[in-house]
């Protein structure tokens, strides 16, 4: 047995010896165990194929396997061929049959679904499996295989059935993972903390070449091609923290703007004003990153990017307790005011037909929040939605790349939940790379004005390095903003635990991330009652 914790020198010696098959272990509790077992992929079916049959030239399933988005009877199960992930994948240009095995034990003696599907070269031979007829609320264990080759195990959890009883829902709250600038250490103890799964809001690869002086180094250049994109998801996906939370728990992600470049907005580059930025060629780079971020995902077929477009917003329902309502801030907007930037307020930032969703996605968002039955309505989704003046004093200052750019359509949200009281809205963002606990009003500038939700904002896994615990500069701007009841600027993960009476967030830090070796602890918790608006420290 191997200690995952050693999964990446393993990884490297079983791409050296290919006559061992990873496998998953046991379980302790509700954590993944950390041990992985050697097996053969030895089965009775047909053969699947001449180059099934062959030998790769690496282990091909180098990048882990993953689950995401699950219903009450089903979930998405991935994985990619890739025994040379750096190097666009190694593969032949041959569709593959790859097998998939579902069990409800963790050493796959109890299969309950399998079958077969294929690995294509058009999608970088990655496959999901959609595995319909399952149990709600309740545990899998899933593997894929191909010719002698057996994949990782991976865990994961049906969602429970449509308005049916839950009396607790755990997840970790993540975002921002710049390879570069650290170790994925807060995903080794996600791997082993207490979860039924994770909520990834943004930023899973920087599109930034090498920079010297850091912790670890990019493998190009800026990318700009689709094989950029594939080289640099494969990158981040070989760590193998990362694969431990993917192989232990069902996630549901969205982007933000690195998964294709810093703070795009729609069809519009950060340098639109360059000559190879204009929004034709913008576009043809927009859906390279898309394509590349389907492929690496555990999303649902729906979302299956068509040129530039990809369906991302979505919803997903855990009985009566929870509604998720997953957003894109980034495909719709309209373009940042006053030319982007922190800085005061201008005649754009104010416009009523700027927006930062889209009117499509707007609607959708306030029909689903109007219709919900759950006791808690989560919005997850990628900039920070509370005004955040960052100007101590007189006047303000405010980020035009987050909601506070886009006046309008946080007024009418504000104002929705106000007058349609949802309930216990509750929005969960990412991006800025520190921990944020705030409430949200009906009016940013009355303190006095009605508390209308609670809003989490989780710090980054390791964009910006080791981080401190708190900031001069932030802490001269606090007093403007009384909604903000915390601030830490250190790496980790928010750990949510909803229960029909509670929302409690725990803000968990580590000590460093710029060597292996960080420790976690608890920075703060918070809760919000159930019909109750408003954060309070615990």
């Amino acid at each position: 047995m191997v200690d995952y914790r050693n999964f990446e020198q393993f990884l490297h010696s079983r791409i050296k010896r290919r006559n061992l098959i990873i496998g998953a272990g046991g379980l302790s509790g509700l954590a993944i165990a950390n041990q992985f077992s050697h097996q053969r992929a030895m089965s009775a079916d047909k053969p699947l194929g001449v180059y099934a049959r062959s030998r790769f030239s690496n282990y091909p399933f180098t990048l882990g396997v993953a689950s995401g988005d699950p219903y009450p009877t089903s979930v998405v199960i991935w994985t990619r061929l890739a025994p040379e992930p750096l190097n666009g994948g190694g593969m032949p240009p041959a569709n593959v049959p790859i097998r998939w095995e579902m069990a409800t034990d963790a050493d796959m003696r109890r299969i309950v679904s399998r079958g077969t599907v294929l690995a294509t070269p058009q999608l970088a031979h990655s496959v999901r499996v959609v595995v319909e007829g399952l149990q709600s609320d309740t545990w899998y264990w899933y593997r894929f295989l191909v010719g002698q080759e057996a994949s990782p195990i991976g865990r994961t959890r049906t969602a429970p059935l449509a308005g049916g009883y839950l009396n607790k829902l755990n997840f970790a709250l993540v975002s921002c993972q710049h390879y570069e600038q650290g170790y994925y250490t807060a995903y080794k103890y996600i791997a082993q903390d207490d979860l039924n799964l994770v909520v990834h809001v943004g930023d899973y690869i920087y599109e930034g070449g090498i920079s010297n002086n850091r912790p670890r180094q990019h493998n190009s250049s800026e990318i700009l091609t689709l094989e950029d994109y594939r080289n640099r998801h494969a990158l981040y996906k070989t760590d193998s923290n990362l694969q431990a939370a993917h192989a232990a728990f069902p996630w549901i992600v969205t982007w933000d703007d690195h998964e294709v470049e810093n703070n795009y907005a729609n069809d519009i580059s950060e340098i639109d004003t360059e000559p190879d930025q204009n929004r034709a060629i913008f576009l043809q780079r927009r859906a390279a990153a898309y394509q590349a971020y389907y492929e690496h995902m555990p999303l649902r077929p729906f979302s299956r990017p068509v040129g530039p477009d990809m369906q991302l917003f979505r919803r997903l329902s855990f009985g009566n307790l929870a509604t998720f309502h997953v957003l894109d801030t980034r495909q719709y907007r309209t373009d940042q005011p006053c030319g982007d930037g922190t800085k005061e307020r201008c005649p754009e930032n104010l416009d009523p037909n700027a927006t930062i969703t889209g009117k499509r996605q707007e609607d959708w968002l306030y029909r689903g929040l109007n219709s919900s039955q759950a006791k808690w309505n989560v919005l997850a989704q990628q900039v920070v939605v509370a005004q955040i003046d960052t100007k101590p004093g007189k006047g303000g200052t405010y980020s035009m790349d987050k909601w506070d750019g886009y006046v309008a359509s946080r007024d009418r949200l504000m104002r929705f939940l106000e007058q349609r009281k949802p309930s216990n809205p509750v929005v969960l963002s990412g991006d800025i790379h520190s921990n944020w606990a705030m409430n949200l009003k009906a009016d940013f500038n009355n303190p006095e004005s009605t508390t209308v939700g609670s809003e989490f904002v989780c710090t980054s896994i390791t964009s910006g390095g080791d981080g401190a615990d708190t900031s001069p500069n932030v802490q001269a701007y606090l007093p403007d903003n009384p909604h903000i009841k915390f601030f830490n600027g250190q790496r980790g993960y928010v750990r949510c635990a909803l229960t029909p009476t509670t929302c409690k967030t725990d803000y968990l830090v580590l000590s460093n991330v710029t060597t292996p070796f960080g420790i976690i602890s608890k920075r703060a918790s918070f809760v919000v009652e159930n019909g109750r608006p408003g954060i309070q420290q615990v």
